[in-house]
């Protein structure tokens, strides 16, 4: 698989493929390389004549082929985009032919916003005769480097806190975390450092209620903090939904299981092994104190009993906060 920056490095020097197939589940990375060769292959004169975008919802393999073969006018090249190309899916081996013999200038990019049929035979042609580029999701745990990463290319610095604060805040959508990054940029000069500070003042999350913090509070066992933590979260259910809430609880204590389960307990083994940051690997150094392995298992369960009843399964009338605070006995009792 070719990566992003071997596919824009290569653009850049003009050393154009004739089929691009950029596919996958996460969408950020199939629309800045679309849009990269949007705007780099010709310039502005030669895309009123040369450039075309298809949508795959719209148009059929045969349309897109033709339009394909066409020659270039006053260019060298003509670039033809096929987005929403995954609506095609049913059709794509009628691609086959033209797979094989390419217009050789035509850039022809398909944006594919799913996982492809891997066993098929078009995709792996298009694997073998075209720059097939797979975007995947990221875990939760790899979101705060991807937003150290991302800062750092652009001159700019986090603290760990605050890109897990962020990662929490907003989830594994990296569009809508790449656009608050710009709103950030936009308001602090090149090479600030952003803080917890910055990210509670300028994203609207609250550094005291929020579930990184629940968490927090949960492994140092702070029952006082938890309990007006979740008072919080009743009070703005929209914000923080339960089954929000005990998914990432239910990640947080079974990672605290593997934690227990390891043998080689060295920072930089247990952050690898459970797939957090080495920052926040203390806590579940203290959490694994306060919480013996049997009692994670319980807690684990509870968790599982938690998100069946938010569901409406085995309950009459129990409210979002009648349920979190069942857990937190369940987590607080000896």
């Amino acid at each position: 698989m070719t990566d992003v920056l071997k596919i824009t490095n290569d653009i850049k020097s003009r050393n154009f493929k004739p089929i691009y197939f950029l596919c996958g589940e996460e969408p950020y990375y199939i629309d800045r390389i679309t849009e990269f060769i949007e705007e780099n292959v010709l310039t502005e004169d030669e895309r009123a004549f040369n450039q075309v975008v298809l949508y795959g919802r719209d148009s059929t393999i045969e349309e897109i082929v033709g339009t394909a073969k066409r020659f270039p006018m006053m260019a060298d090249y003509q670039v033809v985009v096929v987005k929403e190309a995954q609506n095609l899916a049913k059709n794509m081996d009628k691609l086959e032919a033209y797979v094989q013999n390419p217009q050789l200038t035509t850039i022809l990019v398909f944006a594919y916003r799913d996982k492809p049929d891997a066993r098929k035979k078009i995709f792996k042609l298009l694997k073998d005769k075209g720059v097939w580029f797979e975007s995947k999701k990221l875990y939760e745990n790899q979101v705060p480097d991807w937003i150290i990463k991302v800062l750092k290319g652009k001159n700019y610095g986090i603290e760990p806190k605050a890109a897990a604060m962020l990662a929490s805040f907003l989830g594994t959508d990296l569009a809508k975390i790449n656009n608050e990054l710009e709103k950030l940029r936009i308001i602090f000069p090149t090479g600030h450092v952003f803080t917890p500070k910055d990210i509670e003042v300028n994203i609207g999350f609250s550094k005291d209620y929020n579930i990184f913090e629940l968490k927090s509070a949960l492994a140092l066992g702070n029952q006082v903090k938890a309990y007006a933590i979740i008072n919080h979260f009743s009070q703005n259910p929209k914000e923080h939904p339960l089954v929000v809430v005990s998914s990432q609880l239910f990640a947080f204590f079974s990672q605290l299981l593997i934690f227990h389960g390891l043998k080689d307990k060295s920072k930089a083994n247990a952050a690898k092994a459970i797939g957090v940051n080495p920052y926040f690997i203390e806590e579940y150094f203290t959490a694994a104190r306060i919480y013996p392995m049997k009692k994670v298992s319980r807690i684990v369960e509870k968790l599982r009993d938690i998100d069946v009843k938010s569901k409406g399964v085995g309950t009459v009338s129990s409210s979002d906060y009648d349920l979190m605070k069942e857990l937190l006995v369940t987590i607080f009792m000896n």
